[in-house]
């Protein structure tokens, strides 16, 4: 997250647009990148831009609030503003932050944006607490669950319901889809190079056709339209 939240406001309503721009420039840890009476503008501006807190009515033409939060493809932390009441709960149904209605006070908008504040913080702290700890793995094997470092797995193979991980000095098996695992075993470090196999990219020795040959003498077949994916990973 930068120093400041960026910041977007968007109101059909002149008076209520510039109301609300006033507020935010106020707001020492606010940025505000962009306003718009024109929610169709907005919408395209969000599309193409990372946006921290968008501040938006709801009862506008062309398409409402809503439906703009909705046709994002990345979830900003949202403040409807509105006139009506009855739109509050479909508001928080949709993970809004806070529910503003006209007129707005300056108090209850300060209250509004810094929950926004405290939610995207609180959000950054697990994202990065997350990835701390995604250096390693927990299987159940053996009855028992085990921890596995990433940097130690040398390939994953699918067999039918399980898994076999094979490290540098162990080999397990454990119940689990090779589609999840291909979600924590993510390019430059591994590659998924065919239906059934995951395997670590610097455990790779040797490539012959469609065949490469592992540290460990293990050899897998390559899918054809993986080899120009692994190719580039190896540097060829």
């Amino acid at each position: 997250m930068s120093e400041k939240l960026r910041c977007v406001v968007i109101d059909d309503e002149p008076i209520g647009k510039d109301l609300i721009v006033n507020f935010v420039n106020t707001v020492p840890f606010l940025n505000l990148k962009a306003s718009f009476e024109d929610p169709v503008d907005a919408l395209a501006y969000l599309h193409s831009h990372d946006i921290d807190i968008v501040i938006t009515d709801i009862n506008m033409p062309k398409i409402s609030g809503i439906d703009l939060i909705r046709s994002l493809p990345k979830q900003p932390a949202i403040i409807f503003i509105t006139a009506h009441r009855d739109f509050a709960l479909d508001g928080f149904e949709n993970g809004v932050v806070d529910f503003l209605v006209k007129p707005v006070a300056y108090d209850r908008f300060f209250k509004a944006v810094s929950r926004a504040k405290e939610k995207i913080l609180s959000s950054d702290k697990k994202a990065i607490a997350s990835e701390a700890v995604l250096d390693r793995i927990f299987i159940k094997a053996n009855g028992k669950l085990v921890k596995i470092i990433l940097e130690d797995i040398v390939y994953v193979e699918a067999l039918g319901d399980y898994l076999k991980i094979v490290t540098n000095t162990e080999s397990y098996t454990t119940l689990a889809t090779l589609k999840s695992m291909e979600a924590i075993l993510i390019p430059p470090i591994f590659l998924r190079v065919q239906r059934s196999f995951i395997v670590k990219i610097t455990s790779i020795k040797s490539v012959s056709g469609n065949m490469i040959e592992l540290n460990n003498n293990k050899s897998i077949t390559i899918a054809s339209n993986k080899k120009d994916e692994l190719f580039s990973l190896l540097g060829i």
